[in-house]
């Protein structure tokens, strides 16, 4: 390290010191925990500094601290460097850059494939909920954030990104190579399953998908349509707006879900009386790799005793993010706002609990996203699954025919 990078860090641990201790004197404060925090962390850089084994790159140093220090406050909240940055504004701002299709989050220390989207070039590659990234594009991911991991994935249409996938305790990872491309829009997908159940797969929630789903239910009813079934199985992506108005063309009473942070005024969406279209009997179905708007889609079915939720506990991902650049380059990506059920929980805390739970392995499936415990990496799984096809065949959707047929099953 040079002199004058010495002479900086130094500079940054003295205002650290004069900073705290002059806002715990003058009492511009009563939070005395910030400055004891403040304190510490100006303490620790100059130990690392004076006494670590070999001379450190401070600069990896505090890049890494930062990273440590968003991480643990969720795990979509995310750290920046200066390059990181500039990459990822280049990338939003081109609209000719492509992806890999997948959802992520972070889980026993790594990158977390929540979902994947159809046909995307994830699910072609074999990837699925539930696996978990070892590395992307050479870098561990156990020194990566969400936001750093989704810049890696992004890029020119046609190029290769590596990635290294964890499905078995003790097995080495495999190496997957996944090409970028421009995902076509989401489609519907219907189905009538009984000669009056309706079943809609959404594979995600984007914008216009409420209007879509009025429009066909609308239709169906003309048909002899007289229940529904919403499935929202793997759906990772989309708007919280949508669900919100999706869930009002069912709900004529009671709260949809809350959006609540320190900076972020408390809102209240309400069910809507005057835009109910379907007061017949309705079942949602989700697993592990549901996530985000679908969450509030479910909860608002769920918490208003509106409807069955059939299927397996979500994976809790319902929650607003606010870039924020930062004076030297760098930017962070931090939650500001969650979203809560209508009883108050969070859902980025608990996500959503099914009213009748059918478990991955009665589904003939084996998604373990949503486990607590690192035997949770485990997956038999290891082709791409075609699209879950909308039949009585499969046993979530089966259960949720029954439930709709029951006797005790009236219309709301």
């Amino acid at each position: 390290m040079n002199r004058f990078a010495k002479i900086g860090i130094l500079s940054l641990s003295v205002i650290i010191f004069g900073y705290a201790g002059l806002g715990h004197v003058l009492g511009k404060t009563g939070d005395e925990k910030t400055y004891r925090s403040l304190t510490v962390y100006g303490e620790v850089l100059q130990k690392i500094q004076q006494d670590y084994v070999d001379e450190p790159n401070m600069r990896m140093v505090t890049a890494g601290s930062l990273h440590g220090l968003l991480e643990a406050l969720d795990p979509q909240s995310s750290y920046l460097t200066p390059r990181e940055y500039t990459e990822y504004k280049q990338k939003i701002s081109n609209s000719g850059t492509a992806e890999t299709g997948m959802t992520l989050s972070k889980r026993f220390g790594y990158i977390v494939v929540v979902s994947v989207v159809p046909n995307s070039p994830a699910q072609k590659a074999g990837l699925h909920g539930g696996d978990i990234l070892d590395s992307v594009a050479g870098f561990t991911t156990r020194d990566m954030s969400v936001g750093q991991a989704t810049n890696l994935l992004s890029g020119q249409p046609g190029t290769t990104v590596r990635v290294a996938i964890i499905r078995h305790v003790g097995v080495d990872p495999q190496p997957v190579d996944l090409v970028r491309e421009k995902l076509a829009p989401q489609k519907i997908l219907s189905e009538k399953i009984d000669p009056d159940i309706l079943a809609l797969r959404l594979p995600s929630l984007d914008r216009g998908r409420a209007d879509e789903v009025h429009d066909r239910i609308l239709q169906a009813e003309k048909q002899g349509i007289r229940k529904v079934v919403l499935d929202v199985r793997d759906c990772g992506r989309g708007e919280i707006s949508e669900a919100i108005a999706m869930a009002r063309l069912f709900l004529t009473s009671g709260t949809v879900s809350t959006l609540a942070g320190q900076t972020v005024s408390r809102q209240s969406f309400a069910a809507d009386s005057a835009k109910v279209i379907w007061r017949n009997p309705v079942s949602v179905l989700i697993n592990a790799s549901t996530s985000g708007a679908a969450e509030v889609l479910a909860s608002a079915i769920a918490d208003n005793r509106r409807g069955d939720i059939v299927g397996e506990r979500t994976f809790g991902l319902a929650s607003e993010q606010k870039l924020i650049p930062l004076e030297d380059g760098a930017a962070i990506i931090l939650t500001v706002a969650n979203y809560y059920k209508a009883d108050g929980k969070s859902i980025l805390d608990e996500g959503v609990t099914p009213t009748e739970i059918v478990t991955a392995q009665s589904a003939g499936e084996d998604s373990d996203v949503g486990d607590d415990d690192t035997t949770g990496v485990s997956n038999s799984r290891e082709v791409p699954p075609e699209p879950r096809p909308l039949s009585p065949d499969d046993p979530v959707l089966r259960k949720a025919i029954e439930l709709l047929k029951a006797p005790a099953k009236k219309a709301a």
